[in-house]
């Protein structure tokens, strides 16, 4: 797998760069999406690549858009990256590229928690809520919910933190009808992916989705789905209540960063340790491997 932090296509406009992908536009309706191997932690951009990170993450996503797309329609085209940019650019896009189709973004992340970790741990320990769920008493760190939960966040600008809100808060941002939907659908797309990975060893602690609308207003799947930046992945042989569970997902690098003496997750960050570059590749590649035959 080749290794790149940023792409930088010329045949095709620029629309924007977020914390890992590039987005080009394609005509009016499609776009070029190149997944770097940039990684993001506490919203800040690590200075270092994770080798193959891109193409790992690209390979899960497509892997997921297959298997899901009978719950909700997503928005892969089928066209081929290679295809649409110049033969000087081919490299920058083979295994870490789709052409999309070109959506109205919903405002708003749509988390679903089917175990108590991260900041969904931490509401509950304040609250014995989260996002205005409430839970039953004595729950652990890491225990598994009675049922998966909604609990939705607002999508916060490049370096911002997002905010988890309340369904009744996302109602009022994007319509009670479109909230109500996008939460059953979150709900569906969970239940079957989980039920999936279980299979394979995984448990997938906690997932959050991206929609779009298209022009006819129908509800598509887009950005990335159930990759391991956007889900908590745990082995399952590894699992145990009470404690936080390793995980195939980019905590690991979270945790090393917080072992930094001084850095108060803000930019710059701290380099990354080659070790733990590797590592982290390393477990990128697990977790592919896990899901995918």
């Amino acid at each position: 797998m080749n290794t790149l932090y940023q792409s930088n296509i010329r045949s095709l406009p620029l629309l924007g760069r977020g914390k890992v992908r590039e987005n080009y536009a394609l005509g009016s309706d499609k776009l070029l999406i190149v997944t770097s191997d940039r990684l993001s932690a506490f919203d800040v951009i690590m200075a270092e690549p994770i080798p193959g990170k891109g193409c790992v993450l690209n390979a899960m996503a497509n892997f997921w858009f297959a298997k899901l797309a009978d719950i909700v329609p997503n928005h892969l085209t089928g066209i081929a990256p290679e295809s649409v940019v110049a033969a000087a650019e081919i490299d920058q896009v083979r295994e870490r590229a789709v052409v999309a189709r070109r959506l109205t973004p919903i405002p708003v992340e749509a988390v679903v928690r089917g175990y108590l970790a991260g900041s969904g741990w931490k509401d509950y320990q304040a609250s014995g809520s989260i996002c205005g769920v409430s839970l039953p008493p004595d729950l652990r760190n890491a225990e598994r919910l009675p049922e998966p939960i909604f609990t939705p966040a607002s999508k916060a600008e490049m370096g911002q933190h997002d905010e988890n809100i309340s369904f009744i808060e996302m109602a009022g941002r994007i319509g009670p009808d479109l909230a109500e939907k996008v939460r059953a659908v979150s709900l569906a797309l969970y239940r079957r992916a989980s039920e999936y990975a279980a299979s394979r060893g995984i448990l997938i602690a906690d997932t959050k989705f991206e929609f779009g609308l298209d022009p006819e207003g129908a509800l598509v799947l887009m950005d990335e789905v159930l990759t391991a930046d956007s889900s908590r992945f745990w082995p399952a042989d590894r699992y145990a209540v009470g404690s936080n569970p390793p995980s195939f997902d980019k905590q690991f690098v979270r945790d090393y960063l917080e072992s930094v003496p001084g850095w108060g997750k803000t930019a710059p960050p701290p380099p990354l340790p080659p070790e733990i570059i590797e590592r982290t590749a390393q477990k990128y590649r697990d977790a592919l491997a896990a899901l995918v035959d």
